[in-house]
């Protein structure tokens, strides 16, 4: 097994459980909001033109941008590419582990309690198996090696 996919299998679970997790706690709590969407249509999550001089009622544009409108599907999708780059032996850059935990690590300081913290963690992991992952030699021509 590559030295670099099992840290990139648990950062990609880590940041597929808290992409699902905030998504199905969101149905859970906001579960009158989300089936309003069903019944009026999605874009009635959030109304882009006045409708009789209302906006929408505030806790309904709420539960849009606590759910699908929040970072929890960009999460899963990260998580989704991760977990793909893992299995195909490709490493995540570095830098997209600094950027996740970073933003984590802030969200998690500014919205306390709140399981952000495990962000930094996948963040974390992705800089670790960007480090483990084997960097290829630079090849030198000689004059010799020349035809």
């Amino acid at each position: 097994m590559n030295a670099a996919k099992r840290p990139l299998r648990w950062a990609s679970g880590i940041m597929l459980v808290l992409g699902t997790g905030h998504l199905l706690l969101l149905t859970l709590l906001a579960q009158e909001d989300v089936t309003g969407w069903v019944d009026r249509g999605v874009w009635a999550a959030v109304p882009l033109a006045l409708a009789d001089g209302d906006a929408g009622s505030p806790q309904n544009q709420l539960a849009f941008w606590a759910g699908p409108g929040s970072f929890a599907v960009p999460l899963i999708l990260l998580g989704c590419l991760t977990w793909h780059l893992a299995g195909r032996g490709v490493a995540v850059p570095a830098g997209i582990g600094w950027g996740l935990a970073a933003w984590c690590f802030v969200g998690g300081v500014l919205l306390v309690p709140s399981p952000y913290f495990a962000g930094v963690v996948s963040g974390a992991l992705i800089i670790l198996a960007a480090r483990k992952e084997p960097r290829p030699q630079a090849t030198r021509t000689r004059q010799n090696d020349l035809p």
